[in-house]
């Protein structure tokens, strides 16, 4: 049954999204982001970074030095990195402005405290470096609804497709662009690129109908800018600020 279900839902992907002139999934675009402000041969920090998947694979080949960081001991057999630490809570164990960038994709929603991990992510970017992060609205419907829905609903929605991995528990304590510049420039960085992005339904696996109905509302609020606060996940890049030389520097 199973089988069959994602058997209809990849066809209609195919061919509704993939087949579209220009489509890219969130992933590439989120990386096509990273490339944009991250130097390539950058010391990059990758947060949650878990045992590995797409972000982790296009760092390793981007990046210089990949290290990951994470509160889940999987990371420790994430290939992809070079460095794999567990994070226990506080500080976490770098020396002050060692990395060129941080990124984080989908992790933010999982934060009860953004704004001390914020703080910890400007304290170990160089000057001029930069933090890229992905993560759902708070204002889309898939978030609104699982805050009030239990887990096992959402994983109902997405046909099981999550069954056997880990879950965490989600705040949305950062998550608009109100809450980001806030937070973010507590933490000395300012937002130089933010974008609003809505791709394929991820969810409805379980209802042709229910599938359809969200990938009407893809087409709603791709169709005009004035729906961007609606569509489903935030794309970020922030950069911490340079210290001004001091004056006398070229004497």
């Amino acid at each position: 049954m199973c089988g069959e279900l994602t058997g209809w839902h990849e066809r209609l992907v195919e061919r509704w999204y993939r087949r579209r002139p220009g489509w890219i999934d969130g992933t590439e675009e989120f990386h096509r982001l990273c490339r944009k402000y991250i130097p390539e041969g950058s010391e990059v920090l990758e947060l949650g970074p878990g045992p590995g998947g797409r972000t982790s694979e296009f760092l390793a080949g981007w990046a210089a030095r990949l290290t990951g960081l994470d509160i889940d001991d999987s990371v420790r057999g994430n290939h992809w990195l070079d460095e794999a630490l567990v994070y226990g809570g506080d500080v976490f164990p770098f020396r002050n402005e060692c990395f060129d960038a941080v990124v984080a994709d989908y992790v933010v929603e999982h934060l009860a405290d953004p704004e001390r991990i914020f703080l910890e992510i400007g304290r170990v970017l160089k000057p001029g470096g930069v933090f890229l992060f992905r993560t759902p609205n708070v204002w889309h419907y898939v978030s609104m609804g699982a805050r009030i829905m239990p887990e096992w609903i959402s994983s109902w929605a997405r046909d099981g497709e999550s069954r056997g991995v880990r879950t965490y528990a989600t705040f949305y304590r950062c998550n608009s662009l109100r809450c980001c510049r806030r937070r973010l420039g507590r933490a000395g960085m300012e937002i130089v690129e933010y974008k609003m992005i809505e791709k394929e339904p991820s969810y409805g696996r379980r209802s042709r109908l229910l599938f359809m109905m969200m990938a009407l509302y893809e087409r709603v609020v791709n169709a005009t800018r004035l729906l961007a606060w609606a569509r489903a996940n935030i794309l970020c890049a922030a950069r911490k600020a340079v210290r001004p030389e001091p004056l006398g520097s070229d004497a």
